[in-house]
């Protein structure tokens, strides 16, 4: 049986290497060309300094799309995606392991895959709800789903972030779904601008082969109408009204 979401996508923010403006990324979506990577990470300058060392650059990037969305909100849901998480901490201590060194405990505490949202619990003061979600390919759709949920419930606005880190070079024969690092946040409100539909995968047409965060980026970029993502047995079809 199908299912039908609606809501409005009342602002987006994203960053990757070089990308952070609305014509960056209509430039990008024109090309699609992975952007250079040269360890570049994004502004977070309105965080005090101390605060700002414990971020690794996959927290940063959260940190850069999401803080401008959430202004002005006293109280505002949070859905924290990403496939890989913490990838290069995790890395990290396992070299450590490796050598025989003791693992550091704040290393291990910030790779744990709700790090994120504790962080941002704490940076921001906020006590709404919050899910972190590791949904495979279409992580995406289904942070999309939990924040139709709790529009449902009658929260006025949820704030839904992607965030993907370029993965270590020795995971680079099995992680082959991160172009490049980036970042994309969603201030997701009531409303019927866009609907998300659900069905078999045998009932989807062809999809963009992109990675279903950076196929609705370029959509949003280039004010696209429809896009068609797919993942195993699930078809995804994103349609705007707009």
């Amino acid at each position: 049986m199908d299912a039908v979401f609606s809501f409005d996508i009342a602002h987006w923010r994203a960053w990757a290497p070089g990308l952070s403006s609305a014509e960056d990324w209509l430039r990008w979506s024109a090309d699609r060309q992975a952007p250079a990577d040269e360890g570049a990470a994004p502004d977070v300058s309105f965080l005090p300094a101390m605060q700002r060392r414990r971020l690794s650059r996959l927290a940063r990037m959260v940190f850069h799309v999401g803080w401008p969305l959430a202004e002005g909100y006293d109280r505002l849901p949070f859905i924290f995606v990403s496939r890989h998480g913490e990838t290069p901490r995790t890395f990290e201590m396992l070299a450590d392991l490796a050598r025989n060194e003791p693992l550091s405990p704040t290393q291990f505490s910030l790779s744990v895959h709700n790090a994120v949202i504790g962080l941002w619990s704490i940076l921001r003061g906020e006590t709404s709800e919050m899910t972190a979600l590791a949904a495979q390919g279409d992580g995406l759709e289904h942070g999309m789903l939990e924040a139709a949920a709790l529009l449902a419930e009658g929260a006025p606005a949820v704030l839904l972030v992607l965030a993907e880190e370029q993965p270590p070079a020795p995971y680079e024969p099995w992680v082959d779904d991160v172009p490049f690092a980036y970042a994309i946040g969603l201030l997701v409100t009531p409303g019927n601008g866009w609907c998300l539909n659900q069905a078999p995968a045998g009932q989807a047409t062809a999809t963009s082969g992109l990675p279903h965060g950076l196929s609705l980026l370029s959509a949003l970029a280039a004010g696209h109408t429809t896009l068609h993502h797919r993942w195993k047995h699930r078809a995804w079809t994103w349609q705007s009204n707009q």
